[in-house]
């Protein structure tokens, strides 16, 4: 039972006969003094002046009313806390405009009514502003809420943290937010749906896109010695652990998410599995569109998207490589070559371009590959072709795919024999750093020089992932 204070009740109005008589007093009382009032302003010597005297005061007593009102008309309510509690200070004063910045944040709260009250009130009180608000139940009990916020500039993030957690929330996370996130979540949903529906090569880029930031890793079936691989066996409904979830991969393994700094939601893992659902129902696709480029020794090229319905072609490539260009390529036997080619055109690991020449034939490959939270460039060129420019042009491409993707930077491993792969990164003008690794030149690009957006080329399908998980040495 809620124990409820009720106002006392109404007692029925009773007539008395003491306040008519004094009423009628105050009556006379009041005649009398108008009638003294009226007397000394008609017979007396000064009547006229005190009238007009009476009449100035009254005006200025008017005046100092309506400033008195004016001035006050603004002011704050008073409190209405109950007794013993302290009343609620007033909201901060909002920011000035240009001086706010966007948060993300989450936070888990008591599953009972009034807590988003509180935690909303205690926001308000630092002048933060609630822009968009999502809640995720959680099946031990309690809520997990993920705010999108605007607060002054000036208010740091460990004060906004304090004040969630006085408001009652816990395991709270923040991090700076952009003006991409205002996007709200159905569209945002349905956004990622369609690029995956469009490009089956999208589905880690939507999945890390829907959960934020985390790392992908997709576990093959098999490994390329045709053993069974650890791990790869996920079920179909998919696991969810605490900061890890797998799902079952439709192209064949499975696929691990991980995220160490926040647990994932119930809700989270659903709209996951609908986002694999979907790819497994779609089945393989992959954007057909291409360019055409003209050598400067005038020949045509065609670049466009490679995948697994190239690896035939790719293995006869490899069939008129000689063992140097093998070589240095693998980094490894030559006798191998051929079994990467199934991991390299998977487009769970990256994305691979083709250049072909008029006929069709498959002259060049350019591979674009996830090693975890690094990004790898790599090139193989048909002896026949090499010296052509089309080494720089695949690389510009794989570059500005790198650039569309978020990647921060790309590392090319070659030998320094290798001449035309470091003419190539050169070539790009971007800044470089040069390391010897176990007897190999690793040679990195920082893409967050500035010119790296203007050489996007146009025509080509982007959209990458930015963590994805790949065997990094040899490819």
């Amino acid at each position: 039972m809620t124990d409820r204070a009720h106002a006392p009740a109404q007692r029925p109005h009773r007539h008395h006969w003491r306040r008519d008589v004094v009423e009628l007093a105050a009556l006379f009382c009041a005649v009398a003094v108008a009638d003294a009032i009226a007397n000394l302003v008609v017979h007396g010597p000064r009547g006229p002046i005190l009238l007009v005297a009476s009449a100035i005061a009254l005006l200025v007593t008017a005046a100092f009313h309506t400033w008195w009102a004016r001035r006050h008309s603004h002011a704050p309510p008073p409190s209405t806390a109950p007794p013993g509690e302290p009343a609620a200070p007033a909201p901060a004063a909002p920011a000035a405009a240009g001086s706010t910045t966007l948060w993300r944040m989450r936070t888990t709260v008591r599953d009972q009514p009034g807590s988003l009250a509180v935690l909303c009130t205690a926001l308000a009180r630092h002048g933060v502003d609630i822009l968009t608000l999502q809640t995720h139940p959680l099946p031990e009990g309690g809520t997990v809420d993920e705010f999108l916020l605007r607060a002054p500039q000036q208010l740091p993030s460990g004060e906004l943290t304090r004040a969630v957690s006085r408001a009652g929330g816990h395991s709270t996370w923040i991090e700076r937010a952009d003006a991409h996130d205002l996007v709200d979540t159905p569209t945002r949903l349905l956004g990622l749906a369609t690029r995956t529906a469009l490009d089956a090569a999208e589905l880690p880029l939507a999945l890390r896109q829907l959960l934020g930031r985390c790392t992908i890793h997709s576990i093959p079936a098999t490994t390329l010695s045709g053993r069974p691989n650890a791990g790869a066996d996920a079920p179909v409904e998919g696991v969810l652990e605490a900061t890890v979830m797998r799902l079952r991969d439709p192209s064949g393994g499975a696929i691990t998410v991980e995220r160490p700094y926040l647990p994932f939601t119930p809700t989270e893992f659903a709209r996951a599995r609908a986002l694999v659902e979907l790819d497994a129902r779609l089945g393989p696709r992959v954007p057909r569109s291409q360019d055409v480029l003209t050598l400067p020794e005038g020949n045509e090229i065609t670049v466009r998207r490679a995948d697994g319905s190239d690896l035939p072609a790719a293995r006869a490539m490899h069939d008129r490589c000689s063992e140097r260009t093998l070589g240095l390529r693998y980094h490894g036997p030559v006798a191998d070559a051929d079994r990467y080619l199934g991991h390299l055109l998977s487009p769970r690991f990256g994305r691979t371009l083709a250049a072909t020449t008029a006929s069709g034939k498959l002259v060049a490959l350019g591979h674009l590959l996830w090693d975890g939270d690094e990004t790898e460039i790599a090139l193989l060129i048909e002896d026949d072709w090499q010296r052509r420019g089309i080494g720089s042009e695949l690389l510009r491409r794989l570059i500005a795919m790198a650039a569309e993707a978020g990647c921060d930077s790309v590392y090319a491993v070659t030998q320094a024999a290798n001449t035309g792969m470091v003419a190539a990164m050169r070539g790009l003008g971007l800044p470089l750093d040069y390391q010897i690794e176990e007897g190999t030149l690793v040679i990195t690009a920082r893409l967050d020089a500035t010119g790296v957006g203007s050489r996007l080329p146009r025509g080509l399908p982007l959209g990458l992932p930015q963590e994805h998980q790949a065997p990094r040495r040899p490819h």
